[in-house]
């Protein structure tokens, strides 16, 4: 399987509460949750739906799917109109935990994976199928990205600054090189572009002393 991730983020790169303000998502003092919500077109949400119903299956970090098991895990279809193949997605498909704390999930369908992560998602990738799916999840997609496991790279840009919470990259970390493979604006200003990491990125060399200085 190809391993994708998908990451909801804005202007300045927060991830933090896309979707609403829980008690998870104000960790470090957040306010500012819900900040995705209602901001796609109706391109942007068959895209979204779209990507989900492509997937064979799911891994999550712990934080992000206990967010979802508390949502998606409990929801029906009525209570999300115009997001149902997401939800038939979510509680049908297989989904993996990366976590050393996570013993007993509630969300039927779910695996945990607490030995060796490298190991056992290579394992998933190794299996017959289409793409094993990330969403959310910025630790874990950012030790993906680093562990060169990510085959393709998926950021929902959204036209907002706020300010303040948990972004995807921090501001220090490793670097890396994308190759655009598609963008997308809609009519609300939102962009989607997806990448395949390209190995390290080429930086311009160290200049040496200056040559435009003439000697006397």
């Amino acid at each position: 399987m190809k391993l994708t991730t998908m990451t909801q983020v804005t202007i300045d790169g927060v991830m933090q509460g896309n979707g609403h303000a829980s008690d998870e998502d104000r960790r470090n003092g957040f306010e500012r949750g819900g900040w995705a919500r209602g901001k796609g077109d109706h391109e942007t949400r068959a895209f979204i739906n779209q990507t989900y119903q492509r997937a064979d299956a799911f891994l999550f970090g712990r934080r992000t799917y206990e967010l979802f098991a508390a949502s998606w895990g409990s929801l029906t279809a009525q209570d999300v109109p115009g997001w149902e193949p997401v939800l038939r997605a979510l509680n049908t498909r297989p989904k993996y935990v990366a976590s050393t704390t996570l013993t007993d999930p509630g969300w039927p369908g779910t695996a945990v994976l607490s030995g060796d992560l490298a190991t056992a998602i290579a394992d998933l990738k190794a299996k017959p199928g289409g793409e094993l799916q990330v969403h959310g999840s910025g630790v874990l997609t950012r030790w993906l990205l680093e562990h060169e496991l990510v085959d393709e790279l998926t950021l929902i840009v959204i036209p907002v600054i706020l300010g303040q919470g948990a972004r995807l990259f921090p501001e220090t970390g490793a670097d890396l090189a994308l190759e655009l493979l598609e963008s997308r604006v809609d009519s609300k200003g939102v962009t989607i572009q997806v990448f395949r990491p390209a190995g390290r990125p080429r930086y311009a060399p160290t200049e040496g002393p200056d040559r435009t200085t003439t000697r006397s």
